[in-house]
């Protein structure tokens, strides 16, 4: 039977990383930045530079503005989401897989057999651990990373599925990795994702 788990998370609380474990305990395949490339081959109009750009980010300075000067052409912020609507879809068809962000939990809603997970921390324990990922880059750039990642996230989140980023009431599993740590984190996801 086909296993789907789709993570959302936090800038730093270690989604993705739990994401290629959770799929290397399975034995399944894990897929985040290369939905990217998968998102411009769904598009005749994209390039995989332009959709690593706006990766998980609303393009407000095309959106309304380009449709008003074009209109049969429609909005980069739509076509990016359609393409990756497009994109996930196809990957969940086709096998087992773990999916990290670009709002897969809302596209593959309907989907049966589908685990849908939200990871969070504690800002503090967030900065710490991306400290340890990322020790040359100074404590300062991190929080600013860290605080565009989330409001980017939300806003993208805001826009195309109408829902409340991180909201409890959109998942099956919530986990804070600041109170679990990564290792229970980990344990708790497979033994769901072998029950589904």
């Amino acid at each position: 039977m086909k296993r789907i788990i789709t993570i959302g998370r936090e800038f730093g609380a270690g989604g993705g990383q739990l994401g290629r474990e959770l799929a290397r305990e399975l034995g399944i395949a894990y897929y985040d930045r290369d939905i990217i490339l998968r998102t411009a081959k769904a598009s005749a109009h994209l390039s995989p530079e332009q959709v690593r750009r706006w990766d998980e980010r609303v393009p407000h300075e095309f959106g309304f503005t380009q449709s008003l000067f074009n209109f049969y052409d429609r909005p980069l912020s739509e076509e990016l989401w359609n393409a990756q609507v497009k994109a996930i879809r196809e990957l969940a068809d086709k096998e087992s897989c773990v999916l990290v962000g670009r709002n897969a939990d809302y596209i593959l809603r309907e989907f049966d057999h589908c685990l849908r997970v939200f990871i969070h921390a504690d800002r503090n324990w967030r900065l710490a651990h991306m400290q340890t990922l990322m020790p040359d880059t100074p404590l300062e750039q991190l929080e600013a990373d860290m605080d565009s990642a989330d409001r980017a996230r939300r806003n993208y989140c805001t826009k195309h599925t109408g829902q409340v980023y991180g909201d409890s009431r959109n998942y099956d599993l919530t986990l804070c990795t600041s109170k679990l740590g990564l290792d229970k984190a980990l344990e708790i996801l497979l033994c769901a994702a072998r029950n589904l």
